[in-house]
């Protein structure tokens, strides 16, 4: 199969918040992108409208991240979203900790341009 994704994913496991106008679910991020996550599916989820937040706070620190996103797909066990949007800040501290974790800030470089490039012309 060949490889889709524009942006590197780590391994990240931190408890998090899913919110939409019809709930709030507990659940925990499995992998991160710039432009994702995959999260565990909260038994009761049931998604609805368009938009999804994704709230977590980085490791050992009082940093949260908040991003609204939209689903991708859904199976019995994990839930995978693509970002819509995420403020300046919370990107910021995001590329960091990708940056931390995979080593090589230029690659990171690159997907933050193709992601802000990706959103130049849409309306969030």
């Amino acid at each position: 199969m060949t490889e889709r994704r524009h942006y590197t994913r780590i391994l990240f496991e931190a408890p998090a918040e899913l919110r939409q106008k019809n709930g709030v679910w507990d659940t925990r991020i499995l992998d991160l992108s710039l432009n994702g996550a995959l999260v565990e599916r909260p038994a009761d989820y049931s998604p609805c409208g368009y938009s999804v937040f994704l709230s977590f706070y980085l490791p050992d620190s009082q940093i949260e991240i908040d991003i609204e996103m939209q689903l991708k797909h859904m199976d019995e066990e994990t839930v995978g979203f693509k970002c819509l949007h995420i403020d300046v800040e919370s990107i910021s501290h995001l590329r960091r900790m990708l940056t931390l974790n995979k080593g090589d800030a230029s690659l990171l470089d690159r997907e933050l341009d193709h992601f802000v490039a990706e959103r130049a012309g849409s309306r969030y």
